[in-house]
């Protein structure tokens, strides 16, 4: 039984913030999802690390939450706490050629921070939704750039609710993969090297990411960015739009026309409706081109 004034307790030791009954909708881009027990905004690693200790002893089950840029949330919500990690905790920091950025820094606003000291790396990290601890979570990438390119170190909280350290060579970087998804551990903090560079240049390239991206992906609409990983040969969204699945739909869920790589939300949609036309679109693929999706979101439940 989880006890919330315990946990309420310690929210208050450390001066951060919590909201019972939350809707996980109110906290995803998809904007999908049911009620969470409780949902508390993390705002340091000490706090992070007392969370930890405290849930694992209780035998409470959570999970980390940080711009839900990359989830599918249960219709039914989440019975258990929600760590997240984001505005709260999201300091950034120069210093030379290195930016330091605790994990709920959007990653928007790193690259921001590394255009205004003149330092090159990140450009088409630039519009990526989510927080760094996300980005580096799925080892996030865009137009041939990818964290794992740019990424030196993380600070994480390891399952005994310990305070760690990590150099990149061991965090098994590879394509929507790190060693983060595979346990327990909870990134608190990324430190990147960036080259020198010009300012007004990175701006410009940083810029005309932004401009392919409006351009070709839907934007407009409420998702999970893109929806399936890129299978080995191939690309997720031309073996859709090859399949004529463009527009295809399950309620208010619908295979974008401008970008078939994603299912978006096009009013009222739900869990059910996502993981259903998903399911479809799957079925579809692999019976008229043998590719196996596999899907990029987490689903939350």
């Amino acid at each position: 039984m989880i006890n919330i004034l315990e946990l309420k307790e310690i929210c208050s030791r450390y001066g951060c913030k919590y909201s019972e009954k939350c809707m996980l909708s109110s906290n995803t881009t998809f904007r999908i999802g049911g009620e969470c027990t409780l949902l508390i905004d993390v705002n340091s690693a000490e706090c992070a690390a007392e969370l930890v200790r405290y849930l694992r002893r209780s035998k409470i089950k959570y999970t980390v939450l940080g711009k839900g840029s990359n989830i599918i949330a249960s219709d039914k919500g989440y019975d258990g706490i929600i760590l997240r990690i984001a505005s709260d905790f999201s300091d950034i920091s120069a210093e030379g050629t290195i930016i330091r950025a605790e994990a709920g820094a959007s990653l928007a606003a790193v690259c921001r921070k590394a255009q205004e000291n003149n330092l090159s790396g990140m450009e088409n990290l630039y519009g990526i939704p989510g927080a760094v601890g996300g980005g580096l979570y799925m080892n996030a990438g865009a137009y041939g750039s990818e964290m794992k390119d740019v990424v030196v170190s993380a600070e994480y909280i390891d399952e005994n609710g310990e305070i760690c350290t990590m150099s990149a060579e061991d965090m098994m970087l590879s394509y929507r993969h790190s060693i983060f998804s595979e346990n327990n551990f909870i990134i608190t903090a990324v430190t990147f090297s960036l080259t020198e560079g010009d300012g007004e240049a990175i701006k410009e390239a940083m810029t005309e990411c932004m401009k392919k991206r409006s351009s070709k992906q839907p934007l407009e609409y409420p998702s999970a960015g893109s929806t399936f990983k890129r299978p080995e040969g191939s690309y997720a969204s031309l073996l859709i739009e090859q399949c004529g699945l463009k527009g295809m739909a399950v309620g208010g869920a619908e295979v974008s026309t401008k970008h078939s790589g994603f299912v978006i939300n096009k009013g009222g949609a739900t869990c059910e409706d996502v993981l259903e036309l998903c399911r479809r679109v799957r079925e579809i693929v692999l019976e008229k081109t043998g590719y196996s999706l596999e899907l990029e979101p987490i689903i939350l439940e």
